[in-house]
């Protein structure tokens, strides 16, 4: 956890400088005037729940390591300019994406002790370290905003990191018989009343999924359920059907909350990296 912590504290402290505080447009307020995120969810034109807006990792958070604690006990992952909306240290599931699953995650034997060389090594294979893609569902709990552009047939995510993006089209179109593995995969989903549900299949076969490195491969389906319950929180049921690494499905809860008047910004990883010259296995 220090290692990984301490690796995103070197990467360029740049996120959110753009339009920091540009008003977000069509907030509902409370009668003192403040954002009221428990106001109803916009809907589009066509009376759906309208998942647009910026998202940032919601959930408990971690404690924050006593050597990464700044003069006032804060965590350096604090103060990235983004109100009170977030910041109060990334998701216990950025480190294990089955914090709080019954039983943990039902491992087949290779992949258990994968995820354990992978403990031992103090993550320094970790695809993100690396600065490559945040392939999702890791995506939703790493530090990053997510902007979400929702439209009649597609959701397109854009993500701050590396400039990174994922499409999810709802024209109604099947997922592709054989493509090409990809880090996000192929993404096709239908509203089942105020639900979005997103399948998606065609990934690479080296995706981490946390810290921890729990793997993702191939042979994976993942099926997501979106809600908006309200104007600022966004809910994600993730359902891994993956077996060539678990022996069952397994199914955990995201949260994102909203994030207001900012905008995206380049985060280039690899622009001036110094994070992995300072990493090293056991």
């Amino acid at each position: 956890m220090t290692s990984f912590l301490a690796t995103l504290a070197l990467l360029p402290a740049i996120a959110c400088a753009q339009w920091l505080h540009y008003p977000t447009a069509g907030v509902p307020k409370t009668r003192n005037g403040k954002p009221n995120l428990a106001a109803p969810a916009p809907r589009t034109a066509d009376r759906k729940p309208d998942l647009s807006g910026m998202w940032w990792a919601g959930g408990d958070p971690t404690p924050c390591p006593p050597d990464l604690q700044g003069e006032d006990g804060s965590c350096i992952e604090k103060g990235l300019g983004l109100g009170n909306t977030k910041g109060s240290g990334l998701p216990r599931q950025a480190v294990n994406i089955a914090a709080g699953l019954a039983g943990g995650l039902p491992y087949q034997p290779w992949a258990a002790a994968l995820v354990k060389q992978r403990t031992a090594d103090r993550g320094k294979d970790d695809p993100h370290s690396k600065c490559l893609p945040p392939n999702f569902p890791r995506a939703y709990t790493l530090p990053h905003i997510q902007k979400f552009i929702q439209t009649s047939g597609l959701v397109i995510i854009l993500d701050e990191f590396n400039a990174s993006y994922r499409q999810v089209f709802t024209d109604g179109r099947p997922l592709p018989v054989d493509p090409q593995p990809s880090w996000n995969g192929y993404s096709s989903g239908k509203w089942e009343r105020d639900t979005l549900v997103v399948e998606t299949t065609g990934f690479r076969d080296d995706l981490w999924l946390d810290l921890t490195g729990n793997p993702m491969t191939s042979a994976a389906k993942v099926t997501e359920r979106f809600r908006r319950p309200n104007y600022g929180s966004l809910e994600i049921e993730v359902t891994v059907d993956d077996p060539k690494a678990y022996t069952r499905p397994w199914t955990v809860k995201l949260t994102q909350g909203i994030v207001l008047d900012t905008e995206l910004l380049d985060e280039i990883c690899l622009e001036n990296e110094k994070s992995v010259e300072h990493m090293s296995g056991k």
